[in-house]
């Protein structure tokens, strides 16, 4: 009986060019290959920023003035922060309805803890912080002890929360916060100086560069293929540009907010803790497959805790930093669009619905577009009923090509 030698299984096409082809021209091609598998990274809010970059610029011409898009960075900052802790819940699946209200509670705690008691400020945003920490402790002890939901569970704290807000502000039902301090000007005013805001422009490229030089380092050590040092530099000459311009056109007006960089601070802290930490790694193995995860040994319960205190705490965090920007406290802080604006951005930004997938920058390029769409739209002096439909609209679009992505990597993954 003659051997019979079966044919090997053909390695998928961007596995291929991986292994045999480390040029410029073979990382276009792998990356044209990822976009093709489902692989989209942030190209949908790309294009997304750019059609209402031209859009909304040509219908009126001060959308891209730099004290616009400084006001613009500011009103990201509050809402930014919130979708950051919405990412945390989002990638394990499960959802929380109360971000806005936990976001009016907080803000109604600094109103009334610093201006009626008369206790210092830090002492009041300690409180607000610690607030959101123990209402995440009862959404994740709902959860994981009674099984509660956590639709349903959030959707309860959003009514409770609200009745908490309303019940401290009392018949007034709104606090003004002094103009003069710190919490306000932070808020409204404060903004870096010119050669600190270009400095920290540097540093992302620099990232990319010498993080792109160590990674491909050990994976030639490994014997695998690296990124081509010419598409590393052109990453990082681009990357630096594109901030070095960006920031020297924010100068010419205002300059760049104190507030959006500490957003941005917390975007980067996210992304680290998600991405080299042990505890971000087993935040996206729950949110991928949970019994797998725990019988891996990770802590599932532990997770859920984790994730969900974050999340009220950086809404708490929000409220604190809105109570700043609108200089009080007031009833209506933390209703309207907040909840549908912290959801949609992490959703816009690319973080999956479905769990397991998602990053902190989802929260930063999603806000981004959300506030870009109001702003534009207020420029046009439209009515709330179109920013909230144009919304909508753009969240379901999101949601589709999150879909429509999972169904091409699940495919991509079959072949």
């Amino acid at each position: 009986m003659s051997d019979v030698k079966l044919a090997p299984k053909p390695l998928d096409r961007a596995d291929e060019r991986v292994r045999n082809d480390d040029s410029l021209t073979g990382a276009v091609r792998l990356f044209i290959d990822r976009v093709r598998a489902g692989d989209l990274g942030i190209l949908p809010v790309a294009v997304g920023l750019v059609v209402i970059s031209v859009v909304f610029s040509s219908l009126n011409p001060v959308f891209l003035l730099p004290n616009n898009l400084v006001n613009l960075l500011f009103d990201c900052a509050t809402v930014g922060v919130i979708s950051l802790g919405i990412v945390c819940v989002l990638m394990l699946g499960e959802i929380d309805l109360s971000v806005g209200s936990m976001s009016g509670f907080a803000s109604a705690l600094v109103g009334v803890i610093w201006v009626n008691m008369g206790l210092p400020l830090p002492v009041a945003i300690g409180a607000a912080l610690l607030a959101g920490m123990v209402i995440g402790f009862v959404y994740a002890t709902l959860y994981t002890r009674l099984g509660m939901p956590s639709f349903v569970a959030t959707l309860a704290g959003l009514l409770a929360i609200l009745g908490m807000q309303l019940y401290i502000l009392g018949p007034t039902g709104s606090i003004n916060l002094p103009f003069s301090s710190p919490l306000v000007a932070f808020g409204q005013l404060l903004v870096m100086p010119a050669w600190l805001s270009h400095g920290l422009a540097l540093i992302p490229g620099l990232v990319v560069l010498f993080g792109g030089l160590n990674t491909a380092k050990r994976r030639r050590a490994a014997g695998l293929t690296a990124i081509p040092l010419s598409l590393l530099l052109i990453k990082a000459v681009v990357l630096t540009a594109a901030l070095q311009f960006a920031v020297w056109y924010l100068n010419l007006g205002r300059g760049v907010p104190w507030m959006f960089g500490l957003f941005v601070g917390l975007v980067v802290a996210m992304q680290y803790a998600l991405t080299r930490t042990k505890w971000g790694r087993s935040l996206f193995a729950v949110g991928g497959n949970r019994e797998a995860a725990r019988r891996s040994g990770i802590n599932v319960r532990r997770i859920y805790y984790s994730a969900f205190m974050l999340c009220s705490t950086l809404a708490a965090l929000g409220g604190v930093l809105a109570a700043g920007r609108l200089a009080s406290s007031s009833q209506q802080a933390g209703t309207g669009d907040v909840n549908l604006n912290a959801i949609a951005a992490a959703v816009i930004g690319g973080t999956s619905l479905f769990g397991g997938r998602g990053s902190a920058w989802a929260a930063l390029l999603g806000i981004i577009v959300i506030q870009a769409i109001s702003n534009g739209l207020t420029l046009l002096n439209l009515s709330s009923s179109l920013r909230y439909m144009i919304t909508g609209a753009v969240l379901a679009i999101a949601v589709i090509v999150d879909s429509l992505a999972r169904q091409s990597r699940a495919t991509h993954g079959r072949g």
